[in-house]
């Protein structure tokens, strides 16, 4: 029988832009699956943090590595698929920052999503060697695209985007780029039945076969879905270690393989 899953995803997008983007990912789904999924959006990432916290009721969700292993560890999801590109992020700068680095944008606006998003964790690393000598962030972009716009009016000197979508902006220097981390992943549940989670996985490693669902792919920036496993994402929930609540959400008490058996 058809059962009904609700399908977490980030707030990257203003919610009705969201809808639309993962419209064609949510009728694949249904019809590759035979259930009936509904996405489930959060206003802002300070309202999708304290729902993850909170381990608001979804069956699934399409994280970054850092949520990936947070929801893992504290509340037993588990892995189900991963982008097969790792996960990157660049700092663009206008042009006339050709050939300089992220130092260039010290005490200059950059524009970047909010805290606790990855992007916004890794702009702050990017400058960890000297607190003093920081970016002023600019966080009230509410997509990744509104960041580069908003260097195109001139409004920032620097946006921290996806290194998949700095690469269409071609006109625009990188000052530098983050260290690879694994791609950013769908993950299950556990009160999700295995035969379930199995019929997922298999729909999203066949995506990238519908020509009908490339846009889908290009937006989030993958070419294709591999199977995903706990030990790839181990250790990235640390990322969210300095950000309000990291601490005080307790981990799950997940059987071990021996007490499974």
């Amino acid at each position: 029988m058809a059962a009904r899953y609700r399908l977490a995803v980030e707030p990257v997008y203003p919610p009705d832009q969201a809808e639309e983007v993962y419209k064609p990912l949510i009728e694949y789904l249904n019809r590759s699956t035979g259930h009936q999924f509904e996405l489930v959006l959060s206003r802002n990432y300070h309202t999708y943090w304290r729902e993850l916290r909170q381990n608001n009721p979804v069956d699934f969700a399409f994280d970054e590595p850092h949520f990936v292993d947070f929801r893992i560890q504290r509340f037993g999801f588990i892995p189900v698929v991963r982008n097969e590109q790792p996960t990157v992020y660049a700092l663009l700068g206008q042009p006339e920052l050709e050939g300089k680095d992220a130092d260039a944008l010290i005490g200059r606006p950059v524009a970047c999503m909010p805290s606790p998003s990855l992007g916004f964790a890794l702009l702050a690393e990017m400058y960890e060697n000297n607190p003093l000598a920081q970016p002023d962030i600019r966080s009230e972009v509410s997509s990744w695209r509104d960041g580069v716009q908003m260097l195109f009016a001139g409004e920032v000197e620097g946006a921290l985007v996806p290194a998949f979508l700095a690469e269409t902006y071609y006109n625009l220097p990188t000052l530098a780029r983050s260290k690879p981390l694994p791609g950013k992943a769908f993950t299950a549940s556990p009160k999700v039945p295995e035969a379930d989670v199995a019929a997922v996985a298999k729909a999203l490693q066949s995506l990238h076969e519908d020509p009908a669902l490339y846009d889908v792919l290009a937006e989030i920036g993958a070419t294709r879905f591999l199977p995903a496993t706990a030990d790839e994402y181990a250790g990235q929930e640390k990322i969210l270690s300095g950000f309000y609540g990291y601490r005080s959400t307790p981990k799950a008490a997940v059987p071990t393989e021996a007490e499974g058996d």
